[in-house]
């Protein structure tokens, strides 16, 4: 029978400081905003899911590690959480910026104190992810978790992305050029979904191909996808078009402009993404 040990290191390094500070943090935000009880609608759920979802994980990772039971899972734990804090700090900082500027009127009017300090607390959580982002960051050179590398990491960042221009998206019309659009957007999801999945899985291995040549393909592919998904979204929804007024947050001229510039993130992060693909590659090729 297998006997669970005590490592120490877990909450005594500076990636367990970080975590234990993000797991104090999410669990301060999502108590004080829940005793408002001013989180109805989308929005705050979201916040709430946020907050609460990387608290849950995080305490989660920080036992399995302090009790030394990730060498027990059938995935890759490096690779895991490594995603997991990237996602969390987009999480996260999208969350700090959503929550103040939905229930933070100006004037504020009722439960001020809380909201303020749930907002602190949120922003802080973000620097703490950011920090474990940092620390646990493969060095140059050093391939042996993927998602730890900028790649990597790159690729968590591009399907949260494209989820967020998924929740952006209305009634796009028949036009080619942008159900086009549309196309770019899920086929680019779902392909750097799977990596990330066939990672954390140690799937990848079993692909009968140049793994680090595929990866070089598909970001230069998904990278050309995206530069016609730049010109032709923007031109689609604006030529000809003037911003109605009023218009509000659920505006579909706001809307659109939202996924303009988060098509031209993800275009600059599969741009960098291709860069240094390819120089990871060039570096573990013998000479």
């Amino acid at each position: 029978m297998a006997v669970a040990t005590v490592n120490l290191r877990a909450v005594t390094s500076w990636v367990g400081i970080a975590r234990i500070f993000a797991i104090v943090l999410s669990c301060l935000a999502f108590s004080l905003v829940a005793s408002t009880g001013e989180y109805k609608g989308a929005y705050g759920t979201w916040c709430m899911f946020t907050w609460c979802l990387c608290f849950a994980v995080t305490l989660i990772v920080l036992l399995l590690e302090l009790l030394e039971l990730y060498p027990k899972l059938p995935i890759s734990w490096d690779d895991f959480t490594s995603a997991f804090s990237m996602l969390a700090a987009l999480m996260v900082f999208t969350t700090s910026v959503v929550y103040p500027s939905t229930y933070i009127g100006s004037p504020c009017r009722s439960h001020c104190a809380e909201k303020a300090v749930a907002t602190t607390a949120s922003c802080l959580c973000f620097l703490a992810y950011t920090v474990e982002v940092g620390l646990t960051r493969a060095k140059p050179g050093d391939i042996s978790s993927f998602l730890s590398t900028v790649p990597g990491l790159l690729k968590v960042f591009e399907v949260y992305v494209a989820c967020l221009i998924f929740s952006l998206l209305d009634n796009f019309s028949s036009v080619p050029g942008l159900q086009w659009c549309v196309a770019v957007y899920s086929i680019c999801f779902i392909i750097t979904l799977l990596i990330i999945i066939f990672t954390i899985s140690r799937c990848l291995a079993y692909i009968p191909c140049p793994l680090e040549k595929m990866l070089v393909g598909y970001s230069a592919l998904a990278l050309v996808m995206y530069i016609t998904a730049t010109v032709l979204w923007p031109y689609y929804n604006f030529k000809n078009k003037t911003r109605p007024n009023p218009c509000n947050s659920d505006c579909a001229w706001n809307k659109h402009l939202g996924v303009t510039f988060l098509t031209i993130f993800n275009l600059i992060a599969y741009l960098v993404d291709l860069v240094y693909s390819t120089r990871m590659v060039f570096i573990r090729t013998p000479s």
